[in-house]
């Protein structure tokens, strides 16, 4: 998650429970950041006038006064992206299409920059059957976003640790889990790392610029489909 979006989850985390408070701590687990990266941005959206206070006690923290801000308008591209993974696991619910014209809707009112962005990142999800409900890191999901190279420590079957340095190109998701699908430059190719056995990770500053063909996947293209926001 880059630092826009973290702003204004922020608020919006805060909203969600105003007028009770949340800890720098709290916060800063909840979005994978230290306490002073939390800090700084609190900082920052008190310059920019949000109206938020801090409570002190063992039980105090960060509270925003919830009648003087208002919830953004517009989706991210993730957002987007996560509405519509969503969606394709309901299958043939009986608000499946309800679901999609809802997201077509929020997509017509995005600015025409982020609806553009959000389509690219649903092109890099693959999808296999309804695809799993298994978490994804949040820093693993923000380089795809951004394109940025991981270093990574990733375990094997057995359990044996490596360092990898990798070039994420997408998401592929079967029933049970998913992948990070990414230039792997120790085996100097394209691998699928399953991210329930991704450890440490630490974004790197290179952009990645190559992009993920079908046939990289080794998977017959009757099974996968790539997510679509059309």
């Amino acid at each position: 998650m880059n630092r826009t979006d973290r702003l204004y989850a922020l608020v919006e985390e805060l909203r969600a429970v105003s007028p009770r408070p949340r800890s720098a701590r709290w916060l800063a687990h909840r979005f994978e950041v230290s306490s002073r990266t939390i800090e700084r941005d609190i900082g920052a959206l008190q310059q920019a006038g949000v109206p938020i206070w801090a409570e002190p006690g063992r039980t105090g923290g960060y509270a925003v006064d919830r009648a003087h801000t208002l919830p953004p308008v517009n989706l991210t591209a993730a957002e987007a992206v996560a509405m519509a993974v969503a969606l394709h696991r309901l299958g043939a619910g009986p608000f499946t299409e309800a679901g999609a014209t809802a997201l077509r809707k929020l997509l017509a009112v995005m600015p025409s920059a982020d609806a553009a962005e959000a389509r690219r990142l649903a092109g890099r999800v693959h999808l296999i059957g309804g695809g799993p409900a298994a978490p994804v890191p949040a820093t693993v999901a923000g380089a795809v976003a951004a394109r940025r190279a991981l270093r990574l420590g990733y375990a094997d079957r057995a359990g044996v640790v490596t360092e990898r340095t990798v070039e994420p190109l997408g998401f592929l998701g079967n029933p049970t889990h998913w992948y990070l699908v990414a230039w792997c430059r120790l085996r100097d190719g394209v691998r699928a790392f399953r991210v329930d056995r991704i450890g440490a990770v630490t974004v790197l500053p290179e952009p990645v610029t190559r992009e993920l063909r079908t046939d990289d996947l080794d998977i017959p293209a009757e099974r996968v489909r790539t997510l679509s926001l059309a």
